[in-house]
């Protein structure tokens, strides 16, 4: 099982001297030590780095690929939305949303959000541009939101304005706070 998590260099080293990325692969190597068909992990990633989070994933996905079905809690919406083939939004102990997060996105009438450096376009030519719903200047970048992202692309090539472009579309976050709202709660 070691091997299977990448801690073979760490078999005589105690486990509160391991780093935390290395004890969750150790956590998950101990739930494999049997060989269940059936793996639940409960925030595996909570309070990992980037590079150690990433490299969970990997093990994660080789987990699933071999043959073994991993129910996931967690509170990252990306993490849920790169590892998961079917999504459970819950809230207050209510099942809100299920399905693939591909489906629960699409299932989203959210508009796409265009952004370019602050600078490349007037806010008053953004507003003005076919398609352009809203458009907003906070003085390091300038976003517009639009239902028809094609369009607004094509209307900013042509003034020459996509230096630095990024076009983001709704996530599982976003259909997160749609159906439990953004109140903080105590």
């Amino acid at each position: 099982m070691l091997e299977t998590v990448g801690l073979t260099d760490k078999a005589d080293v105690r486990v509160e001297k391991l780093s935390g990325g290395q004890a969750q692969r150790l956590s998950i190597a101990c739930a494999l030590v049997h060989d269940p068909e059936l793996v639940f992990l409960d925030e595996p990633t909570a309070a990992l780095d980037p590079q150690a989070r990433r490299n969970l994933w990997d093990l994660l996905r080789d987990i699933n690929t071999g043959g073994r079905t991993i129910v996931l809690t967690t509170h990252y919406m990306d993490e849920a939305e790169i590892l998961c083939d079917r999504v459970a939004i819950m809230d207050a102990g209510r099942l809100l949303r299920l399905g693939p997060p591909a489906v629960l996105v699409r299932g989203l009438d959210s508009p796409a959000r265009i952004s370019v450096p602050s600078g490349v376009l007037p806010l008053a030519d953004a507003r003005s541009l076919p398609g352009a719903d809203e458009a907003a200047d906070d003085g390091v970048s300038l976003t517009i939101s639009t239902r028809e992202p094609s369009a607004v692309v094509a209307a900013m090539a042509a003034k020459d304005a996509l230096d630095g472009v990024q076009i983001h579309g709704a996530t599982l976050e976003d259909v997160f706070l749609q159906v439990t709202g953004r109140e903080y709660r105590a």
